[in-house]
């Protein structure tokens, strides 16, 4: 079987995340179902010189994010799992609450149920105690939270650098591991 992961995209701040997930993903030949939320169209647009068609075109399939009809609403549909990058504290706060309004969420909710690899490159700072028990409550369900932190030992020498190994040490987490990325090779 075809390695199969679902990106989720939301409106918090570093679409480049996203993005770069579907790039590393697309080059590893991991098939791709992509679900964006209506916030996330928005914030590429103040973000990044892509299109919503040409971030869409880096997927193998897209999935509109109101169709709860999708084959990753269900948890017959085999995934690896599931990458929300970035995402927003809304998205997060659904799925630790269960009570999901989008196909994004979910998703999530499924992949969660199945017992799959749930992974959330949470945006957010600084956390007051209801976004920390968000993300306690998803990680007692067995999400993994992962915010997108940069790593200054391999020296990055730019923002796509650092966006690279976040999104490259967040794919790690499903066993792809990219030569995109700075592995620390010890003194």
């Amino acid at each position: 079987m075809t390695q199969r992961i679902i990106v989720g995209i939301t409106g918090a701040s570093g679409i480049a995340l996203g993005v770069r997930a579907l790039e590393l993903l697309r080059a590893a030949q991991v098939e791709t179902h992509l679900v964006m939320s209506r916030s996330a169209e928005l914030t590429l647009h103040y973000e990044m010189e892509m299109s919503s068609a040409e971030v869409k075109a880096l997927a193998s399939e897209v999935h509109a994010v109101k169709n709860i009809g999708a084959s990753i609403a269900s948890g017959s549909f085999i995934t690896e799992g599931m990458l929300i990058a970035p995402c927003s504290i809304r998205s997060l706060s659904e799925i630790a609450s269960g009570v999901t309004s989008t196909l994004l969420s979910r998703a999530a909710d499924v992949v969660l149920k199945e017992r799959r690899r749930l992974v959330l490159m949470v945006r957010e700072t600084p956390l007051h105690l209801g976004h920390l028990r968000s993300m306690t409550q998803v990680t007692e369900m067995g999400a993994i939270i992962a915010p997108p932190v940069p790593a200054f030992y391999n020296r990055p020498d730019s923002i796509d650098a650092m966006v690279t190994q976040s999104v490259g040490r967040a794919l790690d987490l499903f066993g792809l591991h990219s030569e995109a990325v700075s592995r620390w090779q010890g003194e």
